[in-house]
């Protein structure tokens, strides 16, 4: 009986009309993408937590000036 899966030959190639790739090439360049795309995620999630933390501090209020409001005349002379 036959075996189900063709064993892959070592010089496996993706055919295209002008030039032919080899599949080692092909799995170079996906772990390469997926790495960077690993690599990028990480430091967007680090840039939006910094960027929370920013946000957080500057509402909090603790570098803000104390404001003077002016009294209301009107009350105290009745």
């Amino acid at each position: 009986m036959a075996p189900i899966t063709p064993t892959s030959s070592p010089n496996s190639q993706l055919n295209l009309i002008l030039f032919s790739i080899p599949q080692s090439c092909l799995i170079q360049l996906g772990t390469a993408a997926v790495i960077s795309l690993l690599l990028a995620e990480k430091a967007t999630s680090q840039a939006l937590a910094s960027l929370g933390a920013a946000s957080e501090e500057l509402f909090r209020g603790d570098r803000l000036p104390i404001l003077d409001f002016p009294e209301d005349n009107t009350a105290n002379h009745s």
